[in-house]
């Protein structure tokens, strides 16, 4: 019973994460497979058990079988007979107890083998619905892929944004120039007819989670803006929140934004050189799956 509850907890944590890796796959079949040993197993010890029982039904007819030859006999020599007549129903009483205890213990097994099946058949359609979901998930996210590189197929040439997808995890990431003038976390002109078009697609997403990160260099804030920026923390967290409302005003479902800045501490570059820092001065959308718990209905 302690292996049915911990298939019960795995079966809990399919269902309310919505989301099914390739290791708890692994994990849900091998816990399959040890059902299966355990049926097996209980099969074995339950040939076993009638097996005994049939053994115990032959002795009990040939003592049924002794009893008729001593009642016939039992004339000729009474007072001796009769002591071993009370021993032989003494026998027959007991291996009938033990015959009604195997009755029961063989019940019981089968029992255990029914509900054991019947886990099993649970568990293969309840990972058979989660791949279903996962993979319609996942080719939700291809097309949402797919409209954004033809929508911003010019800017991905350039080399000025790039999309990526990797299983249920879409990213675009967009070079701050496109969006913002240097040391400035309001979104220009030209940005925000960027985020237009990328809202547009966003407006469809419903089952994804659409982080807005702020990234930059490692180069420190000039005097110039230190008093509305002190450090690039600021800055970082500026431009995604600026992005995460501006794509609200465009009809993006806020329950799913959230703004991140991580500053100059996750570049994708070295900093090393000038092409390096270009690419970490960054903002980048990220569509991961749905955090139920975060999400209100």
């Amino acid at each position: 019973m302690r292996t049915i509850k911990m298939l019960s907890v795995i079966l809990g944590i399919l269902i309310f994460s919505g989301c099914v890796s390739s290791q708890e796959h692994k994990a849900v079949l091998g816990d399959i497979e040890n059902l299966k040993k355990d049926i097996s197993a209980m099969e074995e010890k339950l040939k076993a058990k009638e097996g005994e029982k049939a053994a115990l039904e032959s002795e009990l007819s040939k003592l049924k079988k002794e009893n008729a030859n001593l009642k016939s006999l039992l004339e000729a020599n009474k007072d001796e007979l009769t002591k071993d007549l009370l021993g032989v129903k003494a026998k027959l009483s007991e291996k009938e107890q033990k015959i009604k205890e195997l009755e029961n213990e063989l019940k019981s097994k089968n029992a255990q083998i029914t509900e054991l099946k019947t886990e099993i058949s649970g568990l293969s359609k309840e990972k058979s619905q989660a791949i279903e979901e996962k993979d319609k998930a996942v080719a939700e996210l291809k097309k949402t892929y797919t409209n954004l590189v033809d929508e911003l197929k010019d800017e991905i040439k350039k080399g000025e944004i790039a999309v990526t997808q990797l299983r249920d995890k879409l990213s675009l990431s967009m070079v701050d120039k496109i969006l913002f003038d240097s040391g400035n976390a309001d979104v220009k002109k030209d940005g925000k007819k960027v985020l237009d078009r990328v809202a547009e697609i966003l407006r469809k997403v419903t089952d994804k989670q659409i982080r807005i990160e702020g990234h930059t260099d490692n180069v420190k804030i000039g005097p110039r803006i230190a008093k509305k920026f002190p450090t690039n923390w600021e800055l970082s967290n500026a431009r995604a929140t600026n992005v995460v409302r501006y794509l609200q005003e465009k009809g993006v479902d806020p329950k799913l934004l959230s703004p991140a800045g991580y500053a100059e501490y996750k570049p994708i570059e070295s900093n090393d050189t000038e092409e390096g820092k270009a690419k970490n001065r960054r903002i980048e959308i990220v569509l991961i799956p749905v955090d139920s718990d975060r999400i209100a209905k």
